[in-house]
């Protein structure tokens, strides 16, 4: 098994999903007493949400490369990073620290794809529907139609998400909200809906809406598995 690096805490209620998922994952395959093989360095999120405000991504993507760099030292073979929005900054964090990279959004793309999906939606913070280093991924990689809420949904999306997911309030009012605005984008079009932010999974699955959905979360965790028991599958 080789060794994962997750860098985390962004949020910690996201991280702590992830690091069971993916301990659930290698014990589903591997059996016994098996546990991943895991390194977690888990950031202050107020300093990152402050810098993401501030529109500061250089001191972001400083702070986030020392956090990989001490994942490298510590025996990390590959990197995880538990949080879309950051992944805006994955080109320096892997430059800054060797390390391989799965990247959430090659892991969505690539099921999306092998679903024959073509248009799709995409929730997530404002930084991650209204920019383009997570959206054009999927374009340009994935050939995908990618639609996104109008301007008020994604206030709320966001705010949901900062003022209350990230905390760990799961509100029911919040819930509806999210499930009218994929039942809007369902009626734009949108085959699918991704949850493209670690947190959206805590408070909305399946069962809540006939729409697919697509839980970034899972995804990356179950191709974490994959990646660190390769050998295993030879």
């Amino acid at each position: 098994m080789k060794c994962l690096g997750i860098l985390g805490g962004m949020s910690w209620e996201s991280s702590a999903h992830y690091y069971q998922l993916i301990n659930e994952g290698v014990k589903a395959r591997l059996g016994g007493l098996h546990s991943a093989d895991l390194l977690l360095r888990s950031v202050d999120f107020a300093q990152i949400e402050r810098w993401q405000q501030q529109g500061d991504w250089d001191s972001a993507a400083a702070y986030l490369a020392d956090a990989a760099r001490l994942l490298k030292a510590g025996g990390a073979e590959g990197l995880v990073i538990a949080t879309n929005t950051m992944h805006k900054l994955a080109d320096v964090i892997v430059e800054a620290s060797g390390l391989e990279l799965i990247h959430i959004a090659d892991c969505t793309g690539a099921v999306l794809q092998a679903e024959g999906r073509k248009k799709v939606a995409l929730l997530g913070t404002a930084f991650t529907m209204e920019q383009s280093f997570y959206k054009q991924r999927l374009i340009d990689h994935y050939q995908l139609d990618v639609i996104i809420p109008d301007p008020e949904q994604r206030a709320d999306v966001h705010r949901i998400i900062y003022q209350e997911l990230c905390l760990g309030q799961l509100n029911k009012d919040s819930q509806q909200r999210y499930i009218d605005i994929i039942a809007d984008l369902a009626d734009r079009g949108a085959q699918s809906v991704i949850l493209g932010c670690t947190e959206i999974g805590l408070l909305i699955g399946p069962a809540d809406t006939s729409v697919a959905l697509i839980d970034t979360t899972l995804i990356h965790a179950q191709s974490a598995v994959t990646w660190m028991l390769a050998e295993h599958a030879n």
